[in-house]
């Protein structure tokens, strides 16, 4: 417990809002499966997340002024993630110096573009350690700031306590994250462990998406699942 405690107050000065360690034993077949021995052999994640600023998010329904979208990715991605890597790195660093192994997972790079996805699931891991629930449109809701979080891993296997379990979803007969999607990419499925991702997701289309604005000469900003989700809005800013 003293060296969980010592890598969450790291994490916290270093920015990190939330914290979090997984017990990744429930998971590991699809983990080898997703990302290759090499992330599957590690029996914990600490899991960090930085929350995002509401008046960045809250730009998201006027992306398509450039201004608009160029605050929000610079801000709300490029330099969240730039900052979520960093603790990562310190974080890795700590339990290396405790004689643990540790592996930093990229915030956001994609390593399949058949998959289109990186070597671990962020959100997965935040999942297990307790810090929300998947939601309708596969992101990673908390209860207090619902999707407006960035997540990193650090894989280990420090003997870290796990923070909690996987988090029933809340989403209940709530779709607006699925009306909300520009190109129609999710099902409405409510998240099951046991069903592959393209159940609820087709990834492809929302890639697609993205490369069709980079080649209209616009910003690649969607983020309206992110935006329009009940758990993350403040009422002040609902419509």
């Amino acid at each position: 417990m003293e060296l969980n405690n010592r890598i969450q107050s790291l994490a916290e000065s270093h920015g990190a809002d939330y914290y979090g360690v997984a017990d990744l034993a429930v998971a590991r077949d699809f983990l080898r499966g997703y990302g290759g021995e090499g992330v599957g052999q590690y029996p914990r994640a600490v899991v960090i997340g930085i929350a995002l600023l509401d008046t960045l998010v809250d730009l998201l329904p006027d992306r398509e002024d450039n201004s608009a979208a160029t605050l929000y990715r610079h801000h709300s991605y490029d330099v969240v993630n730039q900052t979520l890597d960093l603790v990562a790195l310190q974080v890795a660093n700590a339990i290396q110096r405790e004689g643990y192994r540790a592996l930093p997972i990229p915030a956001s790079k994609r390593t399949s573009d058949e998959k289109i996805a990186g070597p671990v699931s962020h959100k997965l891991a935040a999942h297990l350690a307790g810090l929300g629930w998947i939601g309708k449109s596969c992101l990673l809701v908390t209860p207090d700031r619902g999707p407006r979080v960035r997540w990193i891993t650090v894989l280990t296997d420090a003997p870290l306590e796990p923070t909690g379990t996987p988090m029933a979803s809340r989403c209940g007969e709530c779709e607006e994250c699925v009306r909300a999607c520009p190109v129609g990419a999710f099902t409405g499925r409510v998240f099951q462990p046991d069903e592959p991702r393209e159940a609820r997701f087709d990834a492809a289309a929302c890639d697609r998406y993205f490369k069709s604005l980079e080649q209209g000469g616009r910003v690649a900003v969607c983020g309206m699942c992110l935006y329009i989700c009940p758990h993350g809005r403040k009422k002040e800013h609902r419509e």
